[in-house]
């Protein structure tokens, strides 16, 4: 089959479950990752005869496409803060509101001097990472649960040159603490999505990306955020600062939580679409 004739064949199958927008840059991404050609290159050289083992790797992601499964995971890649990191289903796709939330810190603390800071559930490690690219004096501690995000984001950090010491720890588990210095900075992106809404989310989400990273029990929704307030009480330095993205549900709640245990500063943050996604307490 020739390069034209394969590009339309994925265009056309994408667009059975994703718009001609969505599709398109799917299958220009398809065709990146697996035979280097890009879009001009489809035009440039229509008749281009493609090798067998070239069509079977497309023909293994377009199928893999029409499975819901995310391109991010089916590509083994996704960007975050202009860097190319590798992803897995051991962790979650990294999305353009947290690099919000990056943003803030290392605008607020380009000028700090000797700063440590704990980043809590790491995944990727794109928030570290991306962190210490910016802010390279920083010592960086980052820690997960999942031996395996653990390892991706081990993976990410020597790619990109930064030196970030990343811990498997439960950290729920309060007994850990006592193993952990205090901090100028604790960021987080937790678990936080309400177990019953599972059901509302879409299938390349709910069947792909670790639940363990998603979701909290109905109960208790504000989970991860009182066991940071709680770690915050003793591990966080004077003036230091906690950042934290939320539920845009739940951001009022959060907040409330941290003034309830004393926090004197507490501040709701608005993402870009205008969502209360961030809360700041120090």
């Amino acid at each position: 089959m020739t390069l034209k004739e394969v590009y339309r064949k994925i265009l056309e199958q994408a667009q059975s479950i994703y718009s001609l927008s969505e599709a398109t840059t799917m299958t220009d991404w398809i065709f990146e990752n697996v035979a280097d050609i890009q879009k001009a290159d489809v035009i440039k050289t229509p008749d281009l005869e493609l090798s067998q083992f070239i069509l079977e790797e497309l023909d293994n992601r377009l199928h893999q496409l029409l499975l819901h499964k995310p391109i991010q995971y089916i590509l083994g890649e996704a960007w975050f803060y202009d860097m190319k990191l590798k992803v897995d289903e051991n962790v979650l796709i990294p999305r353009p509101e947290t690099e919000e939330l990056v943003s803030m810190i290392i605008t607020n603390h380009e000028e700090s001097i000797h700063l440590k800071i704990l980043d809590i559930g790491t995944g990727s490690g794109c928030i570290p990472i991306a962190i210490k690219k910016h802010l390279p004096a920083a010592i960086i501690t980052s820690i997960d649960m999942s031996e395996g995000a653990i390892l991706v984001a081990k993976e990410n950090a020597a790619i990109q040159e930064t030196p970030i010491e990343f811990i498997h720890s439960d950290f729920l588990d309060e007994n850990s603490w006592h193993n952990f210095p205090t901090f100028d900075v604790i960021v987080s992106n937790p678990p936080y999505i309400p177990l019953h809404e599972k059901e509302k989310m879409d299938t390349n989400v709910t069947a792909f990306e670790p639940h363990l990273a998603l979701f909290v029990p109905d109960n208790d929704p504000l989970l991860f955020y009182r066991k940071i307030a709680l770690f915050g009480k003793t591990h966080l330095n004077i003036e230091g600062k906690i950042y934290l993205e939320t539920h845009e549900a739940h951001a009022k709640e959060t907040a409330a939580l941290f003034t309830a245990l004393d926090y004197e500063h507490v501040i709701i943050k608005e993402d870009m679409f205008g969502k209360e996604r961030m809360v700041i307490a120090y």
